[in-house]
């Protein structure tokens, strides 16, 4: 499997498609692309379209979640999960297959 995501990131996926009215067709998409200080950065965002011969669809706690097939070759295992806490607040990715990530955690290189 390519990419999980936990019970706490997918409560704060349907908050956001909640709070933006988004079609409840919405799926989240999950990649990456070259770039950062690391050599790869983490795509995060929604999206609508799926094309079955170039993603893979997946299910997590009721969020339906996208991964283009280039992307899953650096993806595979990564857990996405949602950080609240006083020092900051966001979306974190725990990849097994990152071998150095930067210190922001936004970029990794495999």
């Amino acid at each position: 499997m390519s990419v999980s995501l936990t019970e706490r990131a997918a409560t704060e996926v349907k908050r956001i498609i909640a709070d933006q009215k988004l079609e409840d067709s919405t799926v989240l998409r999950v990649g990456v692309t070259g770039g950062g200080c690391s050599g790869f950065t983490y795509k995060l965002g929604f999206d609508q379209q799926f094309d079955e011969s170039a993603d893979s669809k997946y299910e997590f706690h009721g969020v339906s979640v996208v991964v283009d097939k280039k992307s899953a070759l650096f993806l595979d295992g990564t857990k996405v999960d949602f950080y609240d806490g006083i020092d900051k607040r966001g979306f974190t990715f725990d990849n097994p297959n990152a071998v150095k990530s930067c210190g922001c955690g936004s970029s990794f290189q495999a």
